[in-house]
């Protein structure tokens, strides 16, 4: 009889395998990586383009033609693609993050030789009609008014410009900024980064041989390349930053400290992974166990460790009650002084292990995400090799290991520590 009274031994994953994908190329180079899987008649495309040609004057031309790529072209109105996407029970998004721009497409196979030829004429063809252009104005600076109120929105922006400045991953956005936008640059910015030159391809799902070929037909050739510049930054830690504005009405404050760190490139990044983990990168974290679970400061608090192309970073952030604001950052400091000064259990560690093994199982439950570890890795230079190197990491790594990354890399002295509200 199973005794429900009793929980069940923890077991760590022994084995996780990747779905890595096979590359071909177009006829114009444009590189093609295929994940397949045979299951369901369904396909995702993403086109991938680098964010290029970046100037401090014009900071949205990224995003903004991303947003509005598919608002119109010279054949088609922005209600005519959405209908005939519709019509074929086809979906179509884009996303704009700070290194990549995308156009991603997902249909049934049956459909894609009719889908296909749409999602041509919005890479080859789009205008961005002027009415649409002032209505994306008019909304961006409506909600942009709204989340300016907002104490997280807010510590997230300050802390952005805090850390990298002026270039495209932390420029300060303004109103301002949105009045600035022209159509004329827009259509420059579109001709030269939606080019075959600046595309990847990244194909997950049922996708055959006829599959690649009609892909290959309507990509493969009468693109036009283009002269793009890759965007390039430097950035080096600037000492402690204290970023505070006050609202006195607030009955919470947003908080968000942390600084420059490693991007995934690094050998180190792994154990840095775990280490965050530890202190507020999971619900049993030490820093919910502290500031939420003991003290009752906040509903929730995190930590995390972000990884772009030309830099990394690590950030806890937190929304407290205004009144202990001061008490929740003394918490958090000493939390971090800990992991510096006193090695983790055993037992801690192994749960630790654990969900961060169970984590990355339970992230590949489909092709679609073995296709995101994928690009993970891809846009960054690195192979398969940072997975397999990075289960190993969770599986071994010593205590006295992470006590060390803990000394090299928490240097809460040049911390940057951002507070709207109340401190």
């Amino acid at each position: 009889m199973l005794n429900r009274q009793q929980a069940p031994d923890f077991k760590q994953v022994s084995a996780i395998n990747f779905i890595q994908p096979e590359k071909r190329l177009l006829a114009n180079g444009v590189p093609v990586f295929t994940i397949y899987s045979g299951e369901q008649d369904l396909v995702r495309i993403e086109f991938i383009f680098e964010n290029v040609n970046w100037k401090l004057e014009k900071p949205l031309q990224a995003i903004a033609v991303n947003t509005l790529i598919n608002n119109g072209t010279s054949k088609l109105s922005a209600k005519e693609i959405a209908e005939k996407i519709d019509f074929y029970g086809a979906f179509f998004q884009t996303e704009y993050t700070q290194d990549q721009s995308s156009v991603t497409l997902y249909t049934l196979n049956k459909h894609l030789h009719s889908v296909l030829p749409i999602v041509k004429d919005v890479l080859r063809n789009s205008h961005f009609p002027q009415n649409e252009l002032d209505i994306y104005i008019q909304n961006q600076k409506q909600k942009l008014q709204v989340n300016l109120k907002k104490n997280d929105i807010v510590s997230r922006k300050e802390f952005a410009h805090a850390l990298f400045g002026d270039t495209a991953y932390g420029v300060d956005i303004k109103a301002q900024h949105y009045d600035e936008l022209k159509r004329e640059d827009l259509l420059t910015y579109f001709k030269a980064a939606y080019a075959p030159n600046n595309c990847t391809i990244v194909v997950s799902g049922k996708f055959d041989t006829a599959g690649f070929n009609l892909l290959d037909n309507h990509f493969g050739s009468n693109w036009d390349k283009s002269e793009v510049v890759k965007n390039s930054f430097n950035f080096s830690a600037t000492g402690k930053q204290f970023v505070y504005k006050e609202k006195p009405e607030a009955l919470q404050s947003a908080i968000r400290i942390g600084q420059l760190a490693i991007n995934r490139r690094h050998k180190d990044f792994s154990g840095l992974q775990i280490l965050n983990t530890v202190l507020g990168g999971y619900f049993g974290s030490r820093l919910m166990a502290n500031i939420r679970e003991d003290k009752g400061y906040t509903y929730g608090i995190g930590s995390g460790i972000s990884s772009l192309q030309q830099a990394g970073y690590l950030f806890i952030s937190t929304e407290v009650g205004a009144d202990v604001c001061g008490a929740a950052l003394t918490e958090i400091y000493k939390e971090i002084d800990i992991l510096k000064s006193t090695l983790i259990g055993e037992e801690e560690l192994n749960l630790v292990r654990n969900y961060m093994l169970g984590s990355m199982l339970g992230s590949l439950e489909n092709v679609f995400s073995h296709a995101d570890k994928f690009k993970n890795i891809y846009f960054v230079g690195l192979d398969y090799d940072y997975y397999f190197n990075y289960i190993n990491t969770v599986k071994t790594i010593t205590a006295e290991e992470l006590l060390a990354l803990a000394n090299k890399y928490f240097t809460t002295e040049s911390f940057t520590e951002v507070v709207i509200g109340k401190k």
